[in-house]
């Protein structure tokens, strides 16, 4: 089979696929908002808390007004999940995906998911997780030890993975779609907060060597 005939078949499989997506489906269009929404918000509120502690004096806080944050990140990812099953429960099968080794591999690549993010919680903390450094809440050294030895981002990979693997555990070619839109989502957040946060740990760093320099 040549490159292009390959080509055709890929195009055939995804154009199925596509044909699968009922996109008028009200749930469909609120997850979409959800996953695009989320990301956008949480960059949006860690910034505005880094430059003005708009949150921190409000809560009274940087520790309360962190976990205020975070609190609104997780109900807005609770509302994301539970309108992404619930769109993916409006959907109809698609031929291609149901069939019961491709529900297995989902399976178990949900569980990868979800042993990534909850290890990468579990390591972090609510602080860690949900944007402490924007407020001034620094950990001492970076986690490198396991689910950070496997994975450079492990909340927002798991956090794929597992809707990718509810995808094809449900055999939903919309799922697909709405997992991209996932990972794209934090690609793009990541673009913001990772030089971010380094340039946050690398001012600290230099405000500890000043003052190394002003003791001795």
């Amino acid at each position: 089979m040549g490159l292009e005939e390959k080509f055709q078949d890929l195009q055939s499989i995804y154009m199925e696929l596509l044909n699968d997506v009922d996109f008028d489906k009200p749930s469909f269009r609120i997850t979409m908002y959800f996953i695009i929404f989320n990301p956008v918000f949480w960059n949006i509120v860690a910034r505005l808390e880094y430059h003005t502690h708009f949150l921190s004096r409000f809560t009274g806080s940087a520790r309360s007004g962190c976990y205020t944050l975070a609190g609104s990140i997780f109900l807005l990812g609770l509302g994301r999940d539970v309108y992404f099953r619930r769109a993916l429960n409006d959907q109809p099968k698609s031929a291609l995906l149901d069939d019961d080794r491709i529900a297995v591999a989902g399976r178990f690549l949900a569980i990868i998911g979800q042993v990534l993010v909850a290890t990468s919680m579990w390591k972090l903390r609510i602080t860690g997780t949900y944007l402490g450094d924007y407020f001034g809440i620094l950990m001492d050294e970076i986690v490198t030890d396991f689910p950070f030895n496997v994975s450079s981002n492990p909340m927002y990979q798991g956090s794929t993975l597992t809707f990718i693997g509810y995808t094809l555990m449900e055999g939903k070619a919309a799922g697909l779609l709405l997992s991209f839109m996932v990972y794209s989502m934090y690609y793009f957040a990541l673009k913001f907060e990772e030089p971010f946060t380094a340039m946050i740990y690398a001012k600290r760093d230099e405000e500890r060597a000043n003052r190394k320099k002003k003791v001795t």
